[in-house]
């Protein structure tokens, strides 16, 4: 299990409008078997800055496998239009946790 960690920047006078788009392309993830979950949170200290997070069952899975379906493609559809900057994208392993 991975967990992508993609660092979104946006025009924060179009916050709302982003978190509807998000909310819209949900199914785009939760229809995957092999994404587990999806979660938008707001940086409390940078305006228009967002963290996504997606819990996917392997790296492949997000780089290969979502990257080239058509649910990326409505993904990037309904929100890369809000984007200022390009995503800056992490993933990471849990190592330590309770």
């Amino acid at each position: 299990m991975i967990i992508e960690h993609a660092f979104l920047q946006i025009d924060p006078n179009n916050a709302t409008e982003f978190e509807s788009a998000v909310k819209q392309a949900q199914p785009c993830f939760e229809e995957l078997e092999y994404c587990h979950s999806m979660k938008l949170a707001r940086v409390m200290e940078t305006p228009g800055k967002y963290v996504l997070q997606v819990q996917w069952t392997s790296l492949e899975a997000h780089i290969v496998d979502f990257r080239e379906s058509e649910n990326f493609q409505i993904w990037r559809g309904l929100v890369g239009k809000f984007f200022t900057e390009p995503p800056h994208v992490e993933h990471v392993e849990m190592t330590v946790y309770f």
